[in-house]
């Protein structure tokens, strides 16, 4: 239990505050946060608006952010004010296309946390939505060179996230679901109390 809990004097109950914290670049992680601040009653900040010093009042901090390679959008924002903030419940989610996979996570979070984050830190993985045509000229340019590199393999050979790649640059896809936050939003109310885990959503 977070020691900066407060007690709310007219009802004797622990309030835990909330901040939810995101970097979006074409809307999917908005509307996680967005989801996730309403099921918490949390504050909800665009990265760029706070600092690592407004942050220090919350019990709680949630962070999303899109995942490009394997990079998490803004996550600087919570590594470079880590040591501030290490006392309180920090979770990470991620929205990029990779599906989850125990492998990706632990590559992800390698690629993101400091040694401290990465013994400390929840991360989830969420699955999003993606639109090849509504990419900027540099992100399409990107997919297409992917999408082409994956199609020289043997069909055969390719696993389910190199399948999904192709797919979604053939078509539009949207694999967002609201269900899909539950387990962030039961670690924000304590509803659960398992060691560092993580789980996706997409971009």
């Amino acid at each position: 239990m977070n020691r900066n809990m407060e007690i709310n004097p007219t009802t004797n109950i622990k309030t835990n505050k909330v901040a939810v914290v995101y970097k979006s670049k074409y809307g999917s992680t908005r509307e996680y946060a967005q989801w996730i601040a309403e099921e918490t009653e949390g504050d909800l900040f665009e990265a760029t608006t706070v600092r690592g010093k407004d942050l220090e009042r919350y019990d709680t901090i949630v962070y999303g952010g899109g995942m490009y390679a394997v990079g998490i959008m803004g996550i600087k924002l919570l590594r470079n004010n880590y040591e501030n903030l290490k006392d309180k419940k920090i979770i990470v989610f991620s929205v990029g296309l990779a599906m989850e996979s125990p492998e990706a996570m632990e590559h992800i979070k390698e690629k993101n946390f400091t040694e401290e984050m990465r013994e400390n830190v929840e991360l989830f993985m969420l699955r999003g939505a993606f639109d090849l045509d509504q990419l900027n000229i540099g992100d399409k340019m990107m997919m297409k060179t992917l999408k082409r590199k994956i199609q020289m393999k043997d069909p055969e050979s390719l696993n389910e996230d190199e399948r999904g790649i192709i797919q979604c640059c053939e078509q539009p896809m949207n694999v967002m679901d609201r269900e899909s936050i539950k387990p962030i939003i039961d670690q924000v109310t304590n509803r659960v109390n398992v060691p560092q885990k993580i789980k996706t959503i997409q971009l």
